[in-house]
């Protein structure tokens, strides 16, 4: 199957990448395309609200959280069903290890680049210029966003020489509100759509840039075949709290667990939803506790069935915000310390600035999951750890590894496929096989 495939990234974060990819893919949808949009590097805030955009899941592409033989499997999977491929890079163009543009490198994807010329105009085609040779990359065209006139326009456009200015978006305040682990929550957002469907009316797009750009053959080599595994899961219930203080899992965790056979069931901590009744494991993924402490304090029924398969040794694995969840106490933005769950000793505490961010790896023992840690808290225990993550590239001890009876719990966020068989020992009962 063929389909355009184009990286939106930027010099830096703050740009305007995520709301272009939005734009762009609300526009080609209004106008009959077929769309798949996937965002690079581990994120979690910023697919959601480009699933909202584009209306399936999106997908994170890492080279190595994710590898590269996954990654081509699921740009392949997705030119099955779609005309165009849109990619939304993280931070700038080059930074990091791996980079969006080595994401771009590997797969020969071409690359869109939104620069803010709202205080800029000749200066716009060095920096452009800058970013194409700097690699080199191959540098599609620009997005020029904050666009103040026609005018503006025509004096940007001129400075870019050879290189298309392939679409413009006029100045305006930022669509999307954020806070302090980035845009905030589509589900909190009134209005969305309606915004998204404004920001497609206001992007113009070069028509004529734009068809230059070839739709390429994507296949998966028949050595690349999903390597999920036996259902070794198969019969088991498996339930995830999701609301708006437990929102960041990756689609593929999901898909992960199904593959091993295993039956989801979602829940509501926000709502006081007690776990699910005969379930084999549990899951408290990462989120925004600390925005919900009173509400979380007073879910009496969710503490008390946490607690109850607990004692029944039912296996629990708390990311993050789970994790924060189910200390003793979480004290937040404000200084109000709100009581929690007390399945694992010890206290969160809210920081204004991040206190852990990065990929990281995690040797279980049965294999390495890989994936990622990124929060502004800190918890204080005196529970010593069973083990740490390692860094990636650095390769010293990263987050702690909690284990408290049938509870694992850690800031360290897994992408599941990196390791299902990882998972299958912690989700069931086998804990002893899952420690170092």
């Amino acid at each position: 199957m063929s389909a355009r495939a184009i990286l939106i990234s930027a010099i830096a974060s703050g740009q305007g990448k995520t709301t272009v990819t939005a734009a762009m893919t609300r526009k080609l949808i209004r106008a009959g395309q077929r769309v798949r949009v996937f965002k690079a590097g581990a994120d979690f805030i910023d697919p959601l609200l480009l699933e909202r955009a584009c209306g399936h899941p999106v997908h994170v592409l890492d080279l190595w959280m994710v590898g590269e033989a996954a990654c081509r499997r699921r740009l392949a999977q997705a030119a099955e069903e779609a005309d165009t491929i849109l990619i939304e890079g993280a931070m700038g163009l080059y930074d990091g290890d791996p980079s969006a543009a080595d994401l771009a490198r590997v797969f020969e994807i071409p690359v869109l680049a939104v620069l803010d010329v709202s205080a800029m105009a000749q200066t716009v085609g060095a920096v452009a210029m800058g970013l194409r040779d700097f690699g080199p990359t191959r540098l599609a065209g620009i997005v020029a966003n904050g666009v103040a006139s026609p005018r503006h326009a025509a004096m940007v456009a001129a400075a870019l020489r050879e290189i298309p200015m392939l679409a413009s978006l006029p100045r305006h305040s930022s669509p999307f509100p954020e806070r302090h682990l980035g845009l905030v929550l589509p589900a909190e957002l009134k209005g969305l759509d309606r915004t998204l469907d404004a920001l497609a009316e206001s992007l113009t797009l070069d028509a004529s840039a734009w068809n230059s750009i070839p739709s390429v053959a994507w296949s998966v080599p028949t050595d690349l075949e999903d390597a999920t595994g036996s259902p070794t899961l198969a019969g088991k219930v498996v339930a995830i709290a999701r609301d708006e203080a437990f929102a960041f899992i990756y689609p593929a965790n999901v898909e992960c667990l199904e593959a091993l056979g295993a039956h989801i069931r979602w829940f509501s901590p926000l709502s006081d939803e007690p776990v699910p009744e005969a379930v084999d494991a549990i899951i408290l993924p990462g989120g925004y506790p600390e925005l919900h402490g009173e509400v979380l304090s007073r879910a009496t029924h969710f503490h008390a069935s946490m607690q109850l398969a607990h004692a029944h040794r039912v296996p629990i694995l708390a990311e993050c915000g789970g994790m924060m969840t189910l200390s003793d106490a979480l004290i937040d933005c404000d200084g109000r310390s709100w009581p929690m769950a007390g399945l694992l000793p010890g206290t969160t505490r809210m920081q204004s600035r991040l206190s852990g961010l990065g990929l990281q790896a995690w040797d279980t023992g049965v294999g390495v999951l890989r994936g990622h840690t990124f929060h502004y808290s800190t918890f204080e225990t005196t529970v010593s750890g069973m083990g740490h993550t390692i860094t990636h590239l650095r390769g010293v001890a990263g987050e702690t590894i909690f284990r408290i009876g049938s509870l694992t719990a850690s800031y360290f966020h897994a992408y599941f496929p990196s390791c299902p068989q990882a998972i299958d020992a912690l989700l069931d009962a086998r804990h002893e096989r899952a420690a170092p």
